[in-house]
This record gives C-alpha cells, structure tokens and sequence, in this order.
C-alpha cells in the first residue's frame, strides 16, 4: 500500500510537488490545499486556506494522511509543522523554531554566526541610530537594507541613492522597529536547495532563478520570472567549498538542538570572484520556481525522499540526478508585480498539450463556473522542460509558452541568459 499526502499551498511550487508525487511508487493519494486548476489533476484540492492552521491540522486528521508537505513558508512560521506533530502526523517543514530563518533575518544572522558560515557583515539599525554614520561606513558600494520581516521576497533594497536609502530605513524602523544594513556583496547568484534532518541532508543540483520583471535583469524585484537548473556557475569546486562551509555547519548547528531541522532549507548564495560562497539569505521551503526545475531532475521516489526527511530517516535515502537540464519559464498577469489584473480566461494550457518533457505547472489559476481557466494571481503560470541541453530545454519552453494566450500577460524571453 502506497502514503496519502496533504500538500499545502496553491502555486506553481505546489503544482511541482504534487507532479513529482504522482510519479512516486511510494503514493497512492494526493490531496491538496488550497491547490489550484492544476492540482486537481493529481487528487483532491480541499478550499482550507493555507493560513488557516487549525483548519489545516483538522484537514489532515480528517483525510487520514500518512503525512504532510508545507508548500510555502508562513504557515510554517505560524507553527504548523508542531501543531500536526502534535497530533502525530508528520510534516515535511520546520517547526516555528526553525522557520525563524525566513521569518527573521536577523534570526537567521545570528544562527549563521553560530554556525561560522560565511555571509555579509551587518548592523542593527533602530530608532537611535545616526542613520547617516552608518551609510557613510558601508558607502563604498550601494546599500543593502532588509526588513527583518516576512515580506514575500519585497523587503530588500539596494540603492546608491541616499534618499531612497534613508527613507526605506526610516520606515522599516518605524513599522518593525529595527531594520538591517549589510555590506554590498558582488558576484553571482545561486540557490541551492537542502533537504535535511537530524539524520543527514541531501543537496538537489544547483539552480539559478531570474528575480527582475523584465528582459536584461531590468524593471522591479518579483517573486522569481524563471529559473533553470543545474547552474553553471556553481562549478564542483564550488559545490564541495559550498558544502563544506555552509551546508554541514548548518547541519551540525541545526541537528545539535531539541528540535531537529526537517524540511528542505534554501540557501540563497552569492558568489565572489574567487569562487568563495557566502549565503544571501535563507529559506525554509522550495523556491518557486526553482522547485519546477529541481524537482524532475531527481532520479528516484520524491514521496519517499520528502517522507524520509518528515520522520528522520533521511540517511536511509539512496538519491541520485538525471544527467539533464530543465528550464522553466513564468507567465504573470498584466500589472505584475504591482498589481494583477485577475480572472482573465487562458487558453492553450490543455493537459493534452503536456508531453513528458515539456509542461505547465498552474500556480495563480482557477476554474471559473463554466469550467474555463481563469488568472488568479500575479504569477499565473509556469512552462517546464526537461531536455539533454539547456539550450534544447530552453528552445522547448519558449514553444510551448506561444501557445498560451492570456490577455495582458508578459514573460521574459531571456531565462537562461547567464549560463547560454
């Protein structure tokens, strides 16, 4: 008999976990929450919204589910993953201890300290802070300012210009009381993504997303516009410096506590000119959309892996990566990332137009009353293929994606530009 899991959460991130279960030997039933149009194919959307904790634990209990996944991060910050440990379902996610990591930059600071894992210098800044001292100590480069706060990817700012910097400092200090200034790290960017618990971790191939709205890495900060996976950049001097001075300090730190890390950890990393490696940020979830890229290239059971890691058995895991590339592409609604025009009919997203190498994982969809797929969100959708090449997976997505109608909607034309 194959697991029942509740995967929670609607995006595109969750439209990729719950592909990468239903190819799972080890799942027979996938239920979903809230899911969207492109869930429902996999199992059963349930409509509990994923802030809805006592709801979701409810949900879980009721459906009997051997375990559950936790799609995106603020409900593992509002301790979802100890409320259904406490009725004994397990959860792939941290606990409310752990989630701190993305929930508070300077929480995660401070672990990182702990652990002497290398990442930029920072101050503290508060309302009796002489806000110019501190711009004028670190004005070499631009300023990097962050809210200490949950803020969907939207709480950072890198300027040169004074102005700007001093009034995003005076208002993060007037909102959240504090705000955190960092030294300006150059190089390149890449995510890797951990899977961990206190028995052991296992890195997925490392991937590269597309932040800006627009062609050239112009125009506002989103969400993510697309990504591809395994990163050039990350080359295997620089996996094994990023292993050895990130990934197993952070393991050792995390797994010495009461409560063990379970879930997948994101380090977001910035890499200088020498190859050395220094964390930007950290998440205690899939990205969305590097989930989209990483996920096929895991060759093996993804249900048996994330249960692995939910009931400490990690280290039992035999996990091995397709020798491929994937390449996903976002197609985001007309105002995006500022606003977005909703409930607007897509055409040419039919499963039948899926093939095994080219796909579109839903994310801001749903099904109006007449059975049409309607925009309900900001990032509608997204175009994954798996090819040989990067260059062929590319080529793929892009065909696919033209034959997708959305009034309004955009994409960028350039995912891929870095490593191509």
């Amino acid at each position: 008999m194959g697991r029942s899991v509740l995967v929670v959460g609607g995006g595109g991130r969750e439209h990729a976990l719950c592909l990468a279960l239903s190819i799972s030997e080890s799942i027979d039933t996938i239920h979903a929450t809230p899911g969207n149009a492109g869930t429902h194919h996999f199992g059963t959307n349930h409509n509990v919204s994923a802030s809805d904790i006592d709801g979701l634990v409810d949900l879980a209990k009721r459906l009997a589910v051997d375990y559950v996944v936790v799609g995106p991060e603020a409900p593992l910050c509002d301790g979802l993953a100890d409320q259904l440990l406490l009725s004994n379902i397990p959860c792939f996610g941290p606990q409310q201890v752990h989630a701190e990591l993305e929930g508070s930059k300077l929480f995660a600071k401070k672990a990182m300290d702990a652990a002497g894992v290398p990442t930029a210098e920072y101050d503290v800044l508060n309302a009796s802070s002489n806000i110019n001292a501190y711009l004028d100590a670190r004005s070499e480069d631009p300023w990097v300012i962050k809210r200490d706060v949950l803020a969907g990817g939207k709480g950072v700012v890198v300027t040169s210009d004074r102005s700007e910097a001093i009034e995003f400092i005076e208002q993060s200090i007037e909102t959240d009381g504090h705000v955190l200034l960092e030294r300006f790290l150059p190089g390149e960017e890449a995510s890797m993504l951990v899977v961990m618990d206190k028995s052991g971790y296992v890195c997925l191939p490392p991937s590269q997303d597309h932040k800006r709205a627009y062609d050239g890495d112009e125009g506002p900060n989103t969400g993510g516009m697309g990504a591809y996976c395994p990163a050039p950049v990350v080359t295997q001097a620089i996996h094994q410096k990023t292993v050895e001075r990130i990934v197993e300090p952070m393991h050792s730190h995390l797994s010495a506590m009461d409560i063990p890390y379970r879930g997948v950890l994101y380090v977001g990393l910035m890499i200088d000119e020498n190859g050395d490696p220094y964390v930007v940020e950290f998440n205690v979830r899939f990205g969305d959309p590097e989930c989209q890229v990483t996920l096929p290239l895991i060759d093996g059971d993804v249900g048996e892996l994330l249960y692995g890691a939910a009931t400490d058995q990690l280290s039992k895991a035999v996990v091995s990566f397709k020798s491929q590339h994937a390449l996903t592409v976002v197609l985001a609604s007309e105002g995006y990332p500022k606003s977005a025009v909703k409930g607007r009919k897509i055409l040419g997203v039919e499963r039948s137009l899926d093939t095994s190498s080219t796909w579109v994982s839903h994310a801001g969809t749903a099904s109006d009353e007449q059975g049409n797929i309607v925009s309900s969100g900001g990032r509608v959708l997204s175009v994954t293929s798996v090819s040989d090449s990067l260059q062929n997976a590319r080529d793929l997505s892009y065909a696919r994606i033209q034959q997708i109608q959305l009034e309004g909607s955009h994409h960028r034309t350039d995912i891929g530009h870095r490593a191509l």
